[in-house]
């Protein structure tokens, strides 16, 4: 039976490989961008036939949650439309980062919305589907960028000292620290993926010249986002990891994560505070009823 995948950030970069890799499998795949002419690109590109597999896109902006929301109600309605009643991996692999401090509309800080909110809030509304799956899994792209980090407990968003760096590397110890307490609260596997060094364009989006001069050079030595979603494609598809204990990998390998990755205490601290900041029941398992009304740019100071 053909498996179905979600994969956000789908046209370009990792993501945009992750997808082919997976419709050259015969998968079909829900792919999530906030292009609609991008997306409408990659239908045309890996559909029509040609490949074993299909592609369906969807456009949101992740950055917000109420798009989340409605993202995660279009891909139950393209899941009802299959004829299917699971959906077999979710990658959350968008990311973003940006130099200087923006807000989105919904007062977040927009690394802390994109690169961790929104993977947590989106794996909760498909969780039931994921749960259902014979072997559901759960893929969020993380980054080497989370080592020597810690997480600023009182400032998480960093709105007294923005640092754009430090922001990124905050929202990607989260990515570990949220798979770590996903598998705790749910039946699905779940991962976070190191993409290593990638040559893509992530770097050169709403930053200033110098930044995109910095990321030019940097990039040079990455390895092809078709290198690195192998990896990727390899933890939401081998069937002998299902019950695999590491959390973290590379390239299809177990890596050590930094210590603060491993802690259990910041996975479920951390848990609490994004799901109140999502409206979610506090300390209610990730695949609880219903949702309330977050109140933006609230954190614990506890």
């Amino acid at each position: 039976m053909q498996r179905i995948f979600v994969v956000t950030g789908a046209t370009s970069g990792i993501g945009l490989a992750v997808v082919e890799a997976l419709v050259r499998q015969g998968a079909f795949v829900i792919g999530v961008g906030r292009d609609p002419g991008r997306g409408a690109a990659l239908e045309a590109r890996l559909g029509g036939g040609a490949l074993p597999g299909r592609v369906r896109s969807l456009t949101a902006d992740l950055a917000l949650q109420s798009e989340v929301r409605a993202l995660a109600a279009a891909v139950r309605a393209e899941v009802a439309a299959a004829g299917r009643d699971w959906l077999d991996g979710l990658i959350n692999n968008a990311g973003t980062f940006t130099f200087h401090r923006l807000l989105t509309a919904e007062g977040f800080e927009r690394q802390w919305a994109v690169n961790h909110l929104a993977p947590f809030l989106l794996t909760h509304e498909l969780l039931p589907l994921l749960s259902a799956a014979p072997m559901g899994r759960v893929v969020t792209v993380s980054s080497g960028s989370h080592y020597h980090t810690r997480l600023r407990w009182n400032d998480l968003q960093l709105r007294r000292f923005y640092n754009g760096l430090l922001a990124y590397k905050q929202t990607k110890l989260c990515n570990v620290l949220f798979t770590l307490e996903l598998r705790r609260r749910s039946r699905v596997q779940a991962f976070a993926a190191d993409p290593g060094l990638v040559f893509t364009e992530m770097g050169f989006k709403d930053n200033p010249a110098l930044v995109r001069w910095i990321w030019a050079l940097r990039r040079r030595s990455g390895i092809t986002p078709a290198e690195s979603a192998a990896g990727i494609v390899f933890l939401a598809t081998e069937p002998s990891i299902q019950t695999a204990p590491e959390i973290y990998w590379q390239h299809g390998r177990p890596k050590a994560p930094d210590p603060a990755a491993r802690d259990l205490e910041s996975a479920r601290r951390l848990w609490e505070i994004s799901a109140r900041l999502c409206g979610l029941q506090e300390g209610a398992a990730v695949n609880a009823d219903g949702p309330r009304r977050a109140r933006a740019g609230r954190e614990s100071r506890r």
